[in-house]
């Protein structure tokens, strides 16, 4: 038939296909200037790149050239990396979401030294992790490279207050230069420090006030209860108290940048979300998602520069995983994406904590309780669930409580 026929190459196209290959053939990569070379090797997975660096010593030399380094930061985003907490604090793996795999990073000298040694992970962004000691020292690393660096001390009149968050954002403008925010105090006085590293140093304190109309809007809220709206749309009364946090993110919060406003979400003791503007110094506290006094896991995630909510919970027994966002117009929670019930029922009953993080349009959910460990990624394009394989050390399965998201970037600087 006519239309399998054009399906057919002509001799004069296989010529020409031929003729390509030998041309291609004749003209390898070693064969680019310098220049061209970096801009190509720049768009390689990070992965790939390394084990390629081990083809030549001309290769293998780009990593220090300042040029590739520039080009590497031209490249617009790459797969997110996944860096792995275990129950231990002892671990340093990350499973690579552009090859599906596990890998173990040499742990960096600093973070070896002896008052360093129980540093965790506390917060991540761009081509960062960073690190929080006993001590209260912070300190900032790229995990691909090994670079770390410890930030100033930090001098504060109100350090002996609580801390309520940490969270780590990048510049929209400069993606090398990062801010680290600290929020402090107890509800309704709270207070936020950041360090800039443009300017390798701590800013002043800011209080934050709370915002007026949320502070009425909330004092007459009922918490008697909170109704969900169920994927079949049948309207759930939830009855369901206690809220788990991993020891991994105790002070975990998002960040976010929306029309010039720099935003920091963090999770209160009593399970509320707190929205803390830092571009016009005030705060405020959204709705409760669950009734107060409940039993529920919940994470706050950033997905595409959106705060979301994951949580975990249980009604007419089964275990419901579901994803909100917040809607500022109606000034409620809806309903985006729910892990499919065949998929969450193990969960039921057996005291589940959740621990997750964002990266592009992609969830990792790490799912933990005595019985067994489960890490699953939510793609909220597609609003597919997937498990993530285990990972294997020495025959044996190594176990996490949370992960960190972050860009695999040679030229991140700490």
């Amino acid at each position: 038939m006519e239309h399998n026929d054009c399906c057919v190459l002509s001799p004069t196209r296989k010529r020409k296909l031929q003729e390509n290959v030998t041309e291609m053939e004749a003209f390898p990569l070693n064969k680019l200037n310098q220049d061209l070379l970096e801009r190509v090797l720049s768009w390689l997975p990070t992965s790939s790149f390394y084990r390629l660096t081990s083809v030549c010593k001309r290769w293998k030399s780009v990593t220090d050239s300042a040029s590739f380094k520039l080009a590497c930061y031209e490249v617009p985003s790459r797969d997110p990396w996944f860096f792995m907490v275990d129950p231990h604090m002892n671990q340093s793996t990350v499973f690579d979401s552009a090859e599906r795999s596990w890998k173990k990073l040499n742990y960096p000298t600093l973070l070896q030294n002896c008052s360093n040694r129980d540093a965790i992970p506390v917060a991540a962004a761009g081509g960062l992790v960073c690190f929080r000691s006993d001590s209260g020292d912070f300190i900032t690393c790229n995990p691909v490279t090994g670079s770390c660096r410890q930030l100033p001390q930090m001098q504060s009149a109100r350090e002996n207050l609580s801390l309520c968050a940490i969270a780590m954002g990048t510049s929209t403008a400069d993606k090398l230069s990062y801010k680290l925010v600290l929020v402090t105090g107890e509800l309704p006085r709270l207070s936020y420090k950041a360090y800039n590293s443009n300017i390798n140093r701590w800013e002043e304190e800011i209080l934050l006030k709370r915002n007026v109309d949320e502070s009425q809007e909330l004092e007459s809220t009922d918490d008697s209860g909170v109704y969900f709206l169920s994927k079949a749309g049948n309207v759930v009364d939830l009855v369901v108290t206690d809220m788990h946090r991993s020891p991994s993110k105790q002070y975990s919060s998002v960040t976010t940048l929306a029309h010039g406003e720099e935003m920091v979400y963090f999770l209160s003791s009593s399970g509320t979300i707190v929205a803390c503007n830092l571009t016009h110094k005030c705060f405020s506290e959204y709705p409760r998602l669950f009734p107060a006094f409940s039993e529920y896991s919940i994470d706050l995630v950033v997905c595409r520069g959106e705060m979301l909510v994951v949580a975990l919970s249980e009604f007419c027994e089964s275990a419901s995983l579901r994803v909100w966002r917040y809607e500022e117009d109606s000034r409620s929670w809806q309903q985006i994406v729910m892990m499919p019930p065949a998929m969450s029922h193990e969960f039921y009953e057996k005291k589940v904590d959740i621990n997750c993080v964002g990266a592009g349009d992609k969830i990792l959910v790490c799912l933990s309780c005595p019985e067994f460990y489960s890490y699953v990624v939510c793609d909220l394009r597609t609003t597919e669930w997937t498990e993530l394989p285990k990972c294997f050390t020495n025959g044996e399965t190594v176990e996490f409580m949370s992960a960190f998201a972050f860009e695999p970037r040679i030229e991140a600087s700490v």
